[in-house]
């Protein structure tokens, strides 16, 4: 049982008032690294001891941060597979905690606290896939906390029924955009979703959800399944991330005690929260436009719920917790706070390209397990309220057993009190009728669920199918889809009785045709549509083959299962969400496996940017489908910003994914962060779902639209300059004043060629003469301490392709010098694809320091080209802090008393090497000379002698 722990050394005043009240239990998870993570060279930066957890940022080793849990569970290593596929300790006793471990801990407690009659929720926390889905659910024979949770609950009842009568009612919801979706519903969805309502007994809920009384663990599992491809359908067509959307599964037992003539009802709130990085990533970058206003507002709300009782927890006056802001903290009052015991487990991946993911995590479940709550054993709030009713029949009764033993006449009083006693039971009837057909009702669909369940199953072994897969592990596999006899169309159309029908993005009225014929099953695209086979775009009929993967319009995916002799004992679980997406960057040159070229020798921080390339490139589709759909005519390209850049140094620049967005029409470009686009591609959903909404689903291209304000809308962004490149001009010539003239080549952020740059390195007099040959020098020690001037020229600029694609563009150039804290930039010119620059700056160093002398020697200045747009402003140099004489030179350097005694004691250092180097090159002219003057000798010798 979960129950709050007390300190030995608390007072008796204290201890009484800790009575009832409950902390919230908190259990961290580490999962294994997914393949994507071992193909980017991840390293573990996530470390625990018994229940204290420490992370590690991967850019600074001694930054750890610890932190310390209720439950800590390792199940990142040290596992193996047995042979019925569960997942278990290499050694007995082994630190690799399984699902059942985690059961034990917290599945157990939850159901002894249900049992007792006291609310019970489990909250599961976490980024997208970094186990959560894992933790709740499991997959296949590694079941997790919910289905071991039934399991278990349906044995306690089987095994207390002579004591105690026992119902079991299921009810499955998802809150996606702040709208609550009844997943149990087989009607079409209540626009703008099923409203959350308040009474003072009930407390917050879901007025129309459905509720399906259940008496086996196996009908829980079935109407999950119902409950979960529901989602998948609803998320498909709507165009909408699993991981944006909170799902919650209710399990509410009935407790009817005959002895003691008392019912308890407890609640099981089992929570599956929407990913956390999306709460994180809207907030990592300023935007115009917010994300998604209701997307993001449960976590966000939810966070400060959090934040608010557990500053209550420590003592703190909190005037306002804010319950009532979104739908999913109304719903978890009692689990927050209120009358409910409470687990919450964080999921969290070690790897260190996830460390701030992972590292927000941690610190929200430090701040949930603050919290206090108050649980009591709660009753029925229908039962209540009959009892209630019963109770005032009877006293009423009595009430008029007195008037008629005392003889009284009441006439009217007693007719009063038969009124009163007529309305209870009516309403008692009225409200034991209602339960009866809302149960009956959902008995009803229930069993025409299970039919068409069944219907499949058989379907299954019969027919070849295509199986939808997910990027959320517990919705892939849902959807099945057969392939029968003959041909088939797939698309949007539903009218014709030989059609497949599939909505998502991209998807034609009709689509493709499938043809089942001689046991042979072919694929033909139809034109205009987008169909991509094992990765690569298909235009002819292809013949399918077991396994194969396909995806069709920009975002519907599926694995194509063979004719069940085909099939043996394949293990489809490999071809998830990542694998397609591997696929799909193989085709555009981009491998991310074992047969990676970079091997081991590649930078991790590299394979880190490609990982993030692989997973926006859906997104990138999806945005661009939705712009073509709503005649937006924006077009999004996903680039790697500074692949081929490097600094004055030479040495390469932090790479990170941005996403080139362009206006085909008026050829504006915005280069977008990847935080950026993701919020914006929220947005854009948000708009699309709207437009889908107005245009009665009708799918269209080219459909009219609303029009937004132009502010409002996520597609657009107020025009500002673009980075096209740079170009290095390497400054050693400088150290010995020479001049230099350069023709550069421009290299955008991908090596690509943006334009031809000439420039000049001019040494100079201090009124801007260019020096001599004369001035030339041969030692660069010998600048030190004295004045340098020297000018930097931008002559021309040639080819340049930003202008050649749109003629009302233009560019302007920036550099930094030295020590420089603000860019300087060149005149903005227009319109010419060869543009004269015929700028010049004059620098100058008053005292040449050996720090300058160093930084000639071995850096460069980088040329930025920068891109205009119309209606964006130019860039202006700030000169705040730059110093210049009146002139208008550029001082770089200037010495101070520190600077001129280290000038002066290199100076004399620089002397003494200087004399010593003299006095060597003299030995040498000696010694020569005494070798040659010993050579004549003997040379004058020897003609004496010969005289």
């Amino acid at each position: 049982m979960l129950l709050g722990r007390r300190s030995l050394g608390v007072p008796a005043a204290a201890a009484a008032d800790m009575h009832g009240k409950d902390c919230v239990k908190v259990a961290v998870r580490v999962r294994p690294f997914n393949k994507r993570e071992r193909d980017a060279g991840s390293r573990c930066v996530v470390s625990m001891v018994t229940s204290s957890i420490t992370i590690q940022d991967p850019r600074e080793s001694q930054s750890c941060r610890s932190f310390c849990f209720d439950y800590a569970y390792w199940s990142h290593s040290s596992f193996a597979r047995d042979h019925s596929g569960l997942y278990v300790p290499e050694e007995p006793g082994g630190r690799y905690a399984d699902q059942n471990s985690v059961f034990q801990d917290l599945g157990e407690g939850i159901l002894e606290n249900a049992l007792q009659g006291y609310n019970a929720t489990l909250l599961a926390y976490g980024q997208t896939g970094s186990g959560k889905s894992y933790s709740m659910v499991g997959y296949g024979p590694n079941k997790g906390l919910v289905p071991k949770l039934c399991d278990r609950l349906f044995q306690a009842i089987g095994e207390n029924q002579d004591t105690r009568q026992c119902q079991v009612f299921f009810s499955m919801l998802e809150i996606y955009n702040e709208q609550v979706v009844d997943l149990l519903s087989r009607g079409s969805r209540t626009p703008g979703g099923l409203r959350v309502r308040e009474e003072q007994q009930r407390g917050f809920y879901v007025e129309g959800l459905r509720t399906v009384p259940c008496d086996s663990a196996a009908q829980v599992e079935q109407l999950m399944e119902q409950g979960t491809r529901t989602r998948t359908t609803a998320a498909t067509n709507m165009n909408a991330n699993s991981s944006r959307s909170h799902m919650l599964i209710i399990l509410q037992l009935k407790q009817i005690f005959s002895k003691e003539s008392i019912t308890k009802q407890s609640n099981i709130n089992l929570v599956d929260l929407a990913g956390s990085e999306r709460q994180r990533s809207s907030g990592s970058e300023a935007d115009r436009l917010k994300e998604g206003t209701a997307i993001n507002l449960s976590l966000t709300t939810l966070g400060n719920v959090i934040s608010s009782l557990a500053d209550v927890a420590v003592g703190k006056k909190v005037v306002h917790i804010p319950y009532r802001d979104s739908a999913l903290t109304k719903l978890l009052q009692s689990a927050l706070g209120g009358n409910s015991r409470t687990v919450m487990i964080a999921t969290l991946s070690p790897a260190d390209i996830c460390y701030e993911e992972s590292l927000s995590t941690l610190r929200y479940a430090e701040r949930a397990k603050r919290i206090q709550n108050r649980a009591v054993v709660n009753e029925s709030p229908t039962e209540r309220l009959v009892k209630e009713l019963k109770a005032e029949n009877t006293k009423l009764l009595q009430r008029l057993s007195r008037l008629g033993q005392e003889g009284r006449r009441a006439n009217d009083e007693t007719k009063e009190l038969r009124q009163l006693l007529t309305h209870n039971e009516l309403q008692i009837r009225a409200i034991q009728t209602l339960r009866e057909q809302h149960l009956q009702e959902a008995l009803k669909d229930w069993e025409q669920q299970y039919a068409n369940i069944t219907q499949e199953r058989r379907m299954m072994q019969m027919h070849p199918y295509i199986l939808n897969i997910n990027e959320d592990a517990q919705l892939s596999g849902v959807v099945k889809l057969f392939i029968q006899e003959g041909d088939w169309d797939i698309g949007l159309c539903d009218s014709s009785p030989r059609s497949i029908c599939i909505r998502g993005l991209g998807i034609q009225e009709r689509h493709a045709v499938f043809r089942n014929e001689q046991r042979r099953v072919t694929l033909t695209p139809l034109t205009g549509s987008k169909v991509t086979v094992n990765g690569n775009a298909v235009f002819q009929t292809t013949d399918l083959q077991h396994l194969d993967r396909l995806i069709l319009g920009s975002n519907c995916t599926y694995l194509f299962i063979g004719f069940p002799s085909e099939r043996g004992g394949d293990d489809w679980s490999r071809y998830d969400y990542d694998y397609f997406l591997s696929e799909l960057a193989a085709a555009e040159g981009i491998h991310l496996g074992e047969s990676s070229a970079g091997s081991s020798q590649t930078d991790p921080s590299l394979l880190a940017v490609f990982y993030d390339y692989v997973k926006l490139m859906p997104m990138v589709a999806e945005a661009n489908q939705m712009s073509q759909e709503l005649n937006k005519g924006v077009q999004f390209k996903l680039e790697i910003k500074n692949l081929a850049m490097s600094d004055s140094k030479g040495h390469d620049l932090q790479k990170e994914i941005v996403v080139r967005v362009t206006s085909s029409g008026r050829k504006q470009v915005w280069m977008w962060s990847k935080a950026k686009f993701v919020n914006r591609k929220f947005l854009m959903e948000d708009a699309y779902q709207q437009h889908q909404a107005a245009s009665g689903d009708e799918r269209v291209e080219g459909l009219p639209t609303a029009a937004l304000p132009r502010d409002e809308d996520p597609f657009w962004d107020p025009v500002e300059p673009v980075l096209l490149g740079t170009a290095h001009l390497w400054l050693q010539s400088l150290a010995f004043r020479i001049p230099l003239e350069e023709q550069l080549e421009v290299l955008g952020s991908e090596g690509t060629e943006e334009a031809i740059l000439q420039a000049q390195l001019v040494p100079c007099t201090s009124t801007g003469l260019p020096m001599g040959e004369d001035d030339i020098l041969i030692d660069p020690s010998e600048l030190l301490g004295r004045r340098l001037d020297f000018q930097l020229v931008l002559d021309q600029c040639c080819g340049l392709r930003w202008i050649r694609e749109a003629r009302n563009r233009g560019v302007q150039i920036g550099f930094r010098f030295y020590n420089c804290s603000q860019p300087l930039y060149s005149p903005a010119v227009w319109h010419n694809v060869n543009p004269l620059l015929d700028h010049r700056v004059h620098f100058a160093s008053l005292h040449t320091s050996q720090r300058l002398l160093d930084h000639l020697q071995s850096s460069a200045v980088v040329l930025e080209l920068w891109g205009l747009q119309e209606g964006c402003t130019d860039l202006t140099s700030c000169l705040e802090g730059v110093r210049m004489t009146t002139e208008g030179i550029f001082i770089i350097e200037e010495a101070g008393p520190t600077d001129t005694a280290l000038v002066d004691s290199t100076e004399l250092s620089c002397s003494a090497r200087a004399l010593q180097q003299d006095m060597e090159e003299l030995k040498s002219v000696n010694t020569a000379l005494r070798k040659e003057n010993q050579s004549l000798r003997e040379q004058l010798n020897a003609a004496r002698n010969g005289e």
